[in-house]
C-alpha cells in the first residue's frame, strides 16, 4: 500500500501541475493506472465514478458502485480497484488537505459531512440531474483552481467545496431515506439484541452494551449508526442504549428481590452509585424509590 503524502503527489499521478498546495480536482481519464492501486491519499476525498471499471474495495471491504456514483474517504483510509483493462476511466476526483479546515468556516461546519466515515457498503446514486449539479460543482472548484489568486480565493474554493459536500449530503439523505423500512427493521433487531445482552449474563464480564458495540453488531461505524438512530427515534445513539439499560433495570427492580447492587453488577456497571446516579436521573426517582411506587409498597 503507498501512502500520498501532499497535493504534488497527488497531482503527479494526473501528470497535471499543481494550482494549489491544499486542493486539486482531477479528471479520471488522465489518471495514471498506479492510482487504483492499494491507496491511502492521506486527504478527503471524493470520487464522481462515470465508468465501471473494475472491483473497488475501500479500508478492504467492496464498495459497490455503478456508473453516475459517489464514494468518498478520509485520512487513514485506503482505495483499491481490480481494474477491468476494457473499460477507460471516466469521472472527477476532488482531493483536499485536513489543513484546509483549520479555522474556517468550512471546517467549523464540517461535522455535518459525517458521511466520510460512515461504513457503507455501496456508492451514492445520483439521477441525471443529481449528476449534472455535481459537476457544476466540480467544475466551479476546477475552475477557481485555474484563475489568478487574488484575497477572495481561498474563501471561494471553500464556498465550493462546502456546496459540493452539501449537495452529497442531500443526496445522501435521499438515498437514506428510501431505505427507511430496512432501518426500520434493523432497529427491532438492534433492540432484540440488546434486550438479549442484557439478560445473558455477559454486562458481568464485558459491561454495558456501548454505542460502538451496537454499531460492530451491523458491521456500521458508531458515527453512521448513531445518524440512524437519531434520525428515526429523534435521540441520541447513548441515549437510546442507556434507555434500554434503564428498561431493564425497571424490570428487574419490580419483578425480583435482588439488590441495587446486585441489579447493577448484572447490568454491567463497575460501581453501582453511577446506577443509582444514571437511573435517577433518567427516571427521577432512585431504584428503591421506583421499587417501592411500582410494587405498591410506598
Amino acid at each position: 500500500m503507498k501512502k500520498l503524502q501532499d497535493i504534488d503527489e497527488f497531482n503527479a499521478l494526473f501528470r497535471q501541475s499543481t494550482s494549489h498546495p491544499l486542493v486539486s480536482v482531477a479528471d479520471l481519464s488522465k489518471a495514471d493506472l498506479s492510482l487504483f492501486d492499494p491507496t491511502d491519499f492521506g486527504m478527503y476525498c471524493v470520487v464522481l465514478m462515470d465508468a465501471c471499471i473494475g472491483r473497488l474495495t475501500k479500508d478492504g471491504q467492496p464498495l459497490h458502485y455503478d456508473e453516475g456514483t459517489i464514494f468518498t474517504m478520509m485520512p487513514g483510509q485506503t482505495m483499491e480497484l481490480q481494474l477491468d483493462y476494457s473499460v477507460y476511466p471516466r469521472g472527477w476526483m476532488l482531493a483536499f488537505r485536513p489543513e484546509l479546515l483549520v479555522k474556517t468556516g468550512l471546517g467549523r461546519d464540517f461535522y455535518m459531512f459525517n458521511f466520510f466515515s460512515a461504513n457503507a457498503t455501496e456508492a451514492l446514486r445520483l439521477s441525471p440531474t443529481e449528476r449534472g449539479t455535481i459537476v457544476n460543482c466540480f467544475a466551479n472548484i476546477f475552475t477557481e483552481l485555474h484563475t489568478p489568486a487574488d484575497n477572495l480565493s481561498g474563501h471561494m474554493l471553500r464556498l465550493g467545496i462546502g456546496q459540493l459536500l452539501s449537495y452529497c449530503k442531500r443526496f445522501y439523505e435521499r438515498q437514506f431515506m428510501g431505505k427507511s423500512a430496512g432501518v426500520s427493521n434493523l432497529l427491532q433487531r438492534l433492540d432484540t439484541l440488546i434486550d438479549n445482552y442484557l439478560g445473558s449474563g455477559l454486562p458481568e464480564q464485558k459491561g454495558q452494551p456501548t454505542v460502538a458495540w451496537c454499531a460492530a453488531q451491523f458491521d456500521l461505524s458508531p458515527n453512521y449508526f448513531g445518524d440512524l438512530v437519531k434520525r428515526e427515534l429523534r435521540i441520541t445513539a447513548q441515549e437510546y442504549v442507556q434507555g434500554k439499560i434503564i428498561d431493564a433495570a425497571k424490570r428487574l427492580l419490580r419483578n425480583t428481590n435482588m439488590s441495587v447492587a446486585q441489579i447493577s453488577e448484572q447490568l454491567g456497571f463497575a460501581y453501582s452509585n453511577h446506577f443509582t446516579r444514571m437511573f435517577h436521573k433518567k427516571v427521577g426517582y432512585s431504584p428503591m424509590r421506583y421499587r417501592k411506587v411500582a410494587t405498591g409498597n410506598v
